[in-house]
């Protein structure tokens, strides 16, 4: 069951978000008069923005980029390193520099516009202005606009544009000085007949300024499908300029990097010659020390050297052993010779430890020795020829002996120098390494210096063949269209933007409106506040008449009115007809005396005696709109008791059946003629002659009439005037009717406003909706209920 409830719910609710967007749109539509002016105001301001802004133009060439994989072959010699790879955004950097395009506008004289005026709309001529202004100044960043004006062929008029009553006469191909400094005109083949009269605004910007126009209209993209082609576009207020722009950029950028790659050869250049004179000085002198190293080694490498002193050692060393061993047995022999036991013993021969000379001389010793041996066995010792031979042996002897001495000086000289010779064989051969790292170091600066010394003389011719080789970096392949069809201003673009906005605008605003509005506008802004009785609304009507509605009448405020009168009819209370019916509100303004007296007229239609009484003591508005407010009236019957009912009633002769109770005088103690017994005792007799008895009463909360005069009432109408109460007060009324201050409460909207606003009437014919409890449609305020929230 509470699923069922809760669909039943969530299908109303989308019901009624779907009407709501259908109350917008018709909400919006009975504004149609603001679209209509916001439509035709912006239309008509983007019109002559239109009709004002200067046509613009669009340029396009297309370029490559020389890179190594689209140059030829004979072109990139040279370029085979990465150093040489072209990085196309930096290039894309480099056109888009301040620099190039100043240089650009120099160059073809873009800082400077010719403009005629046609219409509201000033066209850029360019080459095709009859005159050419040179304006001297003093600062480049000066700026001056000028107006020319051809009067024949041998003057122009110049003014400042600034200065409109300052005009001069100024001859053509004359440098002229003038208040505006000083300037020259030249014509130009466009310089005729037809050009006399016509105004031509010429206006110099800075080189700078100029510059930062052009660059900010630049675009340059890389094509898909290429890395080296670029598609450079411009767009400018005349095509033959931008073309000329883009064509003399290329052209500059060629220039510079042509000057660049040149300067970069020159100082390439100059650097290797000054590195070949320092590597040429340096290499000389390391192969001139390398000279002296092997000068000093007798043209022997440092290892050979070292091999041949360790033989020699080795040589040396052996012969020293062999020079040992002879003194030693020189001593042994030596030795032998100085005993004396042994004078007569024969004497070692062919040792090989003295000469021949000595060799012969032991010979001769040793052969007499032993004759004077035999000749002792022979004889005796004291034999002459014995004696004669020990003499000679003895003399033989001494010579072997000194022989013997001076043998042994001469091998101990032998030895030392053997022993000297071996050890510097051996000092040599120690010190064979280091000259050999020596020798090695110098080698090796000399194969470094050779190597550089040749690779500088290869990068030399390198660089040669670069410089005559070099070519321009960027090469046009489509030049520079110069299309006659301007991209803008685009007129039906701008009347649609136009007309977006002046349909946009309105409907946001108003819709912001309805956001921000808290007054009450509907039905239903009551309703969801208020569980308060609905009984009707009243349309606001334009017409001045206090009494509106008439018995035949099909018009809505007439059909509101017997819907109320038929609402009011289901409002009894136990059982009882409402009879007594009081109106009221929170404030004045609401309606209660409009509403009373077509009220009245609504029910006497039905053949019923309604009466009207004015309990508004303090103002009385109903008295006076009925003309009434100088008679008496009811101040006069609840102040005194000898005036009666008849005296204080009266009758209107256009409405039938219905009689008016004026206040009469205006009481200065309301309070006290309200709550007095007379007042209970004139509504019983009224119950008892009339119908219906209609009460104009006072607002409820301002004064204390309204709770005194409640007790009478059957019913009471709270008259809710649209867009006058706020809202936030409905809280107030709701609890007035669950305190249940007042008696019987109901509400009617008053002041509705008709034509299209989504408020739920259908007039045309028999359209408006009959019956009470009838479900309207939802306002359009409905679809903002959730956030105002509930009052």
């Amino acid at each position: 069951m509470h699923m069922n409830q809760n669909s039943r719910i969530s299908a109303n609710e989308k019901k009624e978000l779907s009407i709501n967007v259908v109350d917008i749109v018709k909400y919006l539509i009975s504004k149609w008069i603001w679209f209509v002016l916001s439509i035709l105001i912006f239309g008509a301001f983007y019109y002559y923005q239109y009709k004002k802004s200067p046509l613009i133009y669009r340029s396009t060439e297309t370029v490559m980029i020389k890179t190594p994989a689209n140059t030829p072959v004979t072109a990139r010699l040279t370029r085979t390193n990465s150093a040489n790879m072209v990085n196309v955004k930096s290039e894309i950097l480099q056109l888009r520099s301040k620099e190039l395009m100043q240089t650009t506008v120099e160059r073809i004289g873009a800082e400077t516009n010719y403009q005629d005026r046609s219409g509201l709309r000033y066209y850029e001529l360019y080459t095709t202005s009859p005159v050419q202004v040179t304006i001297e100044e003093k600062s480049a960043n000066n700026s001056s606009e000028l107006l020319v004006t051809p009067l024949d062929k041998a003057n122009v008029q110049v003014q400042d544009k600034q200065k409109e009553g300052m005009k001069v006469k100024v001859a053509l191909n004359k440098e002229s000085k003038t208040p505006f400094g000083v300037i020259t005109v030249k014509p130009t083949p466009f310089y005729n007949e037809k050009s006399y009269g016509k105004t031509i605004w010429v206006s110099k910007r800075s080189v700078v300024a100029a510059a930062a126009y052009f660059l900010s209209n630049l675009d340059i993209k890389q094509l898909d499908g290429d890395a080296g082609l670029l598609q450079i576009t411009l767009e400018d207020a005349n095509p033959q300029r931008a073309a000329a722009v883009i064509t003399e950029l290329i052209a500059v950028y060629n220039e510079v990097a042509l000057r660049d790659k040149n300067q970069i050869a020159i100082n390439t250049e100059e650097f290797i010659r000054d590195r070949l004179v320092i590597i040429e000085s340096e290499l000389g002198s390391v192969e001139s020390h390398l000279e002296r190293l092997q000068t000093a080694n007798q043209g022997m490498d440092a290892k050979s050297e070292g091999q041949m002193y360790l033989s020699d050692s080795r040589q040396f060393q052996s012969e020293r052993t062999k020079i040992e061993t002879d003194v030693n047995l020189a001593n042994m022999m030596r030795e032998y010779l100085t005993e004396k036991n042994g004078q007569y013993e024969l004497m070692p021969n062919n040792t090989g430890l003295v000469d021949a000379n000595v060799e012969s001389q032991i010979n001769e010793y040793n052969a007499m020795l032993l004759r004077r041996n035999r000749l002792v066995e022979g004889s005796s010792i004291s034999n002459p020829v014995v004696a004669d031979l020990d003499r000679n042996l003895a003399s033989i002897r001494d010579n072997i002996y000194e022989a013997m001495d001076n043998a042994m000086r001469g091998l101990n000289i032998k030895l030392n120098n053997v022993i000297r010779e071996e050890q510097s064989a051996r000092g040599k051969a120690i010190q064979a390494p280091r000259k050999q790292r020596m020798m090695l170091s110098v080698e090796r600066q000399q194969k470094v210096k050779e190597e550089l010394y040749l690779y500088l003389l290869n990068k030399r011719e390198e660089n040669a063949i670069n410089q005559a080789m070099t070519d321009e970096s960027i090469r046009i392949v489509d030049a520079a269209t110069r299309s006659n069809t301007p991209i803008s201003p685009n007129k039906y673009r701008k009347l649609v933007t136009g007309v977006a906005i002046g349909t946009v605008l309105p409907a946001a605003i108003l819709l912001m409106m309805l956001m921000l509005d808290t007054k009450i506008r509907s039905r239903q802004d009551i309703e969801g506040g208020l569980s308060v009785p609905f009984l009707g609304e009243i349309p606001l009507s334009n017409k001045k008449a206090h009494i509106l509605v008439t018995e035949t009448g099909r018009d809505p405020l007439t059909e509101a009115f017997r819907i109320l009168r038929t609402n009011i009819s289901f409002m009894s209370k136990d059982d009882k007809e409402a009879q007594v019916i009081i109106l009221s509100s929170f404030g004045i303004g609401a309606g209660k005396t409009f509403t009373s007296l077509n009220l009245a007229a609504t029910l006497s239609y039905l053949g019923k005696k309604v009466a009207v009484l004015d309990l508004d003591l303090r103002k009385g508005t109903l008295s006076s709109r009925t003309g009434l407010n100088d008679v008496k009236g009811l101040s006069h019957y609840l102040s005194k008791s000898e005036v009666s009912m008849d005296d204080i009633r009266h009758s209107n002769e256009d409405i039938k059946n219905v009689d008016f109770f004026p206040i009469g005088a205006v009481a200065p103690n309301p309070v006290g003629l309200l709550l007095s017994k007379r007042l209970d005792n004139l509504i019983q007799e009224l119950r008892s002659q009339y119908d219906y008895i209609v009460v104009d009463g006072v607002p409820i909360g301002i004064v204390a009439d309204a709770a005194i005069v409640d007790r009478i009432a059957d019913l009471t109408l709270f008259i809710v005037r649209a867009g006058k109460m706020d809202r936030r007060q409905l809280p107030d009324i709701e609890r007035i009717y669950t305190e249940r201050k007042i008696n019987n409460l109901a509400v009617v909207l008053n002041g509705l406003k008709l034509g299209g606003s989504g408020y739920g009437y259908g007039y045309g014919g028999y359209g408006y909706g009959y019956g009470y409890g009838l479900k309207e449609k939802r306002k359009f305020l409905g679809l903002f209920k959730r956030s105002r929230g509930r009052v």
